[in-house]
């Protein structure tokens, strides 16, 4: 088994690279939704968040209220680092027990936006990072989200550098261009990094 950690800054591109892997027959465990379903009603980690940052963050239903959530711990690094203590152990158990069910000789793409941030760079055969122009992933966020520029200035400040996130690269996709142009990267790299099936 080939296993690859994917990251990229918010609005880089990622998800494309994520869901093109797929398509071409990668396994892809996506870190996001695992941290939505650690988080879900009646799991430890709701109620281990509800615990730590108050009943405020839940909605009349017992759900988690992300944007409550959002505007405590993306505004506060000593936040984040708790709430990051409370889902990154939760994902990591989630993202192995998937490990272990994929086909001997798959390739297996961990799709991790925190991946820098947490330290897990050196879990991986190889990573491989998306990057994108600041100006462009500040349009992406503000035009394609809806997101004020506050916020994703505020969003893109709390995550790893571009610099820091080269660094572990061992492949760098450029997303600056079409996303063509990134699907063709993305396809070469595959090559490259899926086993060859017998």
């Amino acid at each position: 088994m080939m296993h690859v950690g994917l990251t990229g800054g918010v609005a880089s591109g990622k998800s494309a690279v994520a869901a093109k892997l797929a398509s071409l027959g990668a396994v892809v465990i996506d870190a996001d939704a695992l941290a939505r379903q650690v988080v879900e009603p009646g799991t430890s980690g709701l109620a281990a968040i509800k615990d730590t940052f108050g009943e405020g963050i839940l909605l009349p239903d017992g759900s988690l209220d992300r944007p409550a959530l959002g505007a405590i711990v993306f505004s506060d690094a000593a936040q984040r680092a708790k709430l990051n203590e409370i889902v990154h152990p939760l994902v990591r158990e989630q993202a192995a027990a998937l490990r272990e069910v994929a086909a001997p000789g798959a390739l297996v793409v961990e799709d991790i936006p925190l991946l820098v941030e947490s330290g897990q760079a050196d879990l991986f055969d190889a990573v491989i990072v998306v990057q994108a122009p600041h100006d462009e992933r500040i349009r992406r966020m503000v035009q394609d989200r809806g997101w004020s520029r506050e916020d994703a200035e505020a969003r893109m400040a709390a995550q790893a550098t571009d610099e820091q996130r080269a660094a572990v690269a061992d492949y760098l996709l450029d997303n600056s261009g079409s996303l063509e142009e990134l699907e063709a990267q993305v396809a070469s790299l595959y090559r490259q990094l899926a086993p060859a099936q017998e």
